[in-house]
């Protein structure tokens, strides 16, 4: 196999340049922000190591394929209220279920040591893990984590994204003069577009505008791109300000990210369901796996590209290293919410386009040897994914990762 220098520059290629270089720089700060920034590395091992049997032979379910404890937050449905769920679905594919459980419990024993958490305690908060997941499945009720339901961190989350306002948020992304915002460009969250950019963006988003109920609602006032995340650094994506309710303080923020094919696709055997584009996959497994989605969730064509459009909002947060830092007793009821949340996941999607039934899934979970096979399995990537970063960050500080005009 490749060297992580060719599979990381192999992998990225057809992304921005400047934004992949903001990209290796931030998976250079520790091995948790590495392991965000590798999700295809992830499923290339899975690919070609010796993976058990039983992991693989799991059953079928619509899964986030990149799930870590960052890619769950709270977000403002479609009905105005606030839930806690995954919010990443660009890698999202039909597979093994225990693919996605590989890669979460994983991503915990990576982080360990950056949150402070005993390596020897990280196996028996994932078997605690395993089990919450079990019993949620075995009551085969579908539920959701609201502002009322939810407890320790998560509870946190949703109280402190319900005393944000409006105008407050718009505050952190725009400037006010005489009665108009414009978005702020930091250099840091935002950065320019051209004109060209924003004349086509303006364009296919008016045209789309003109089938929706509120078409007015879209009228775009300011565009520029965005940067957020590690994994998906160097895919198009930008931050669209529109008149929303007419005045400043009630103006609304878009986020438009362009999507491209699941890093998961090469090592998919199960065949996937056909969809008019990738933001369509994304889109709609979203919806049939939440049950309520993000506010203004849609799939968009533009420009020859496919782009999900939604809306960006001040009830929107990620678990921060903060929040669960020399914290143990917290993580273990986020892992508890994490489990029911994939049980209820599961079972709203169990038996759509070729997914499971929860009967069989009840079936295969109660089965304890899987679940000894995943642990041994992960605690042992886990050390891998120590060896990649240390292999990384050598050929990092080398400039093996520089731009060619770069002559360090």
């Amino acid at each position: 196999m490749a060297d992580i220098v060719e599979r990381l520059q192999a992998f990225n290629q057809n992304r921005l340049p400047t934004l992949v270089q903001l990209k290796y720089h931030r998976m250079r700060s520790n091995t948790f922000a590495f392991y965000r920034g590798t999700c295809h590395l992830f499923y290339e091992d899975w690919s070609h190591e010796t993976t058990p049997s039983l992991l693989n032979d799991a059953p079928l379910a619509w899964i986030c394929g990149d799930l870590h404890w960052q890619n769950m937050g709270s977000y403002k449905g479609d009905n105005r209220l606030v839930y806690f769920n995954i919010n990443d679905f660009d890698e999202t594919a039909l597979a093994p279920f225990t693919w996605d459980f590989a890669r979460l419990l994983t991503s915990f024993f990576v982080s360990a040591r950056m949150l402070n958490i005993k390596i020897n305690h990280v196996p028996a908060l994932c078997n605690l893990f395993i089990d919450d997941y079990r019993r949620e499945l075995e009551k085969r009720r579908i539920r959701s984590i609201e502002e009322d339901k939810a407890r320790g961190i998560v509870r946190d989350l949703l109280f402190q994204a319900k005393t944000r306002t409006q105008k407050t948020f718009l505050d952190r992304y725009t400037t006010e003069v005489d009665g108009k915002r414009t978005l702020h460009i930091d250099g840091e969250k935002l950065t320019p577009i051209s004109k060209e950019q924003r004349q086509t963006i303006t364009a296919h988003l008016e045209s789309w505008s003109q089938q929706q109920i509120h078409p007015h609602f879209y009228r775009v006032l300011d565009i520029a791109h965005r940067i957020a995340g590690i994994g998906s650094l160097g895919v198009e994506r930008y931050t669209i300000l529109v008149e929303g309710k007419g005045s400043p303080d009630h103006n609304y923020l878009l986020d438009l990210k362009a999507e491209t094919t699941s890093s998961l696709q090469p090592y998919l055997i199960t065949p996937q369901p056909h969809w008019s584009s990738e933001a369509a996959r994304t889109t709609i497994v979203q919806q049939h796996v939440q049950g309520v989605t993000p506010a203004l969730l849609n799939a968009l064509q533009l420009d020859g590209g496919t782009y999900v459009l939604r809306e960006m909002h001040a009830d929107e947060d990620k678990i921060s290293t903060e929040l669960i830092q020399n914290k143990e007793s917290r993580l273990e009821k986020l892992l508890s919410s994490i489990a029911q949340i994939l049980a209820w996941n599961h079972l709203r999607a169990s038996g759509w386009q070729g997914a499971a039934t929860w009967s069989d899934l009840i079936q295969f979970v109660r089965n304890s040897r899987w679940q000894e096979q995943l642990i041994e399995y992960v605690q042992s990537y886990a050390e891998h994914v120590e060896q990649d970063y240390s292999t990384f960050c050598s050929a990092y500080d080398t400039g093996a990762f520089s731009p060619p005009h770069d002559h360090r």
